[in-house]
């Protein structure tokens, strides 16, 4: 029994001094800090799907050549800005001003038989109506006035046959004139030439491009959008675009086209954005768009819960019995003041709100009103 005795006199003090009078907290508590308090929830977020692009001109010209002849000037480099109707190169047109000499050479001759047919024909009616006369007088017989009306009916026919050969004649001039036409090449709008494929002294032949102009005005990216999400692009949609190396980079284009069939290789449809006025974008350029898909059901909390600790983000989280603990936590896609959380947290946490630059690690968390 003495033991026991002595066993008891030594816990006493150590019993008595675990209560501190008044109910103040006992030397060995955890400290308490005050602070604003907020909630991890699960909110369902819309997808953003990102398909690449380029950016083109609106309205696109490939300057090809309509005939065969060798380059003689191109008068414009890339980059060059042209006028509708501007002289942009010439083809040796030797051969095509050579035929339009023989076209013209055959319609005067065409147009002077048909004169020569005409004063035959006039001269063949004025018999005709001589015999006439005669004929009622009983001066010629049946015969010889058979055979004068019809030298008038053939000269008619002269006539018209060589009026038909003069109309061939100056259908021959006019296409020959065209052909000539097609020595120069015009600008088609006004715009910049993107590209020069031809010098002079190269051989152009019927469909070689030449030179390719984008009309001056908005750009579009050309979009190529998977077919499963084809359905959820609606024209007039503001679809948020990022061009590297642009001022803004990041702008929100318009849907104006969606290509109403797919491509069988890759499976996707070409969709066109219309892109506002901005700096130093150019046809070409790589473009980033970012199409809404389905929504999913995603972690979120107050961005203002977040700190960095170097370069980790990380929150303030209660455990049950009120203590703050660092958690270090992924971070996703932003909406409004809300912030997706990859990791490190589940929905229903409680978490302080602004914490600073405090560490609040194991302190005792009491929410301010």
């Amino acid at each position: 029994m003495k033991p026991v005795s002595s066993l008891s006199f030594f816990l006493a003090p150590v019993l008595l001094l675990g209560c501190a009078p008044g109910g103040r907290p006992a030397p060995g508590a955890p400290p308490s800090a005050r602070a604003q308090l907020a909630h991890s929830a699960a909110e369902p977020l819309p997808q953003t799907i990102e398909t690449t692009g380029t950016v083109r001109a609106k309205e696109t010209a490939i300057v090809s050549a309509q005939t065969s002849g060798r380059i003689r000037q191109v008068l414009v480099e890339a980059g060059s800005r042209v006028r509708a109707g501007q002289l942009l190169a010439t083809l040796d047109g030797s051969a095509m001003q050579a035929a339009l000499l023989q076209a013209t050479a055959a319609e005067a001759a065409a147009q002077k038989l048909e004169m020569a047919a005409q004063s035959d024909a006039s001269l063949a009616a004025e018999t005709l109506a001589r015999y006439r006369i005669l004929k009622d007088q009983k001066s010629v017989s049946p015969q010889e006035f058979d055979e004068v009306e019809r030298r008038s009916e053939a000269a008619q026919l002269r006539v018209a046959s060589y009026a038909a050969q003069t109309r061939e004649a100056e259908a021959a001039v006019a296409g020959a004139r065209v052909q000539v036409g097609y020595a120069e090449l015009h600008a088609p709008f006004d715009g910049i030439v993107t590209a020069r494929t031809a010098d002079p002294g190269t051989l152009a032949a019927p469909g070689m491009p030449l030179l390719q102009i984008d009309r001056d005005g908005p750009l579009q990216v050309y979009a190529a959008v998977d077919e499963s999400m084809v359905g959820s692009v609606r024209l007039g949609m503001a679809v948020p675009v990022r061009v590297d190396g642009a001022a803004p980079s990041s702008l929100n284009g318009v849907v104006a086209q969606i290509v109403p069939a797919a491509d069988p290789a890759s499976r996707s449809v070409l969709v066109k954005l219309d892109l506002p006025p901005a700096k130093n974008i150019r046809t070409g350029m790589y473009a980033t768009a970012g199409f809404p898909g389905a929504s999913r059901m995603a972690i979120v909390a107050p961005e203002s819960a977040v700190v960095l600790r170097g370069s980790l983000a990380c929150v303030y989280a209660l455990d049950g019995s009120g203590l703050a603990q660092l958690r270090y936590v992924t971070l996703g896609n932003r909406r409004g003041d809300l912030v997706e959380i990859l990791s490190g947290l589940t929905a229903g946490e409680t978490l302080v709100n602004n914490p600073g630059d405090r560490d609040l690690s194991g302190r005792r968390i009491e929410a301010e009103q």
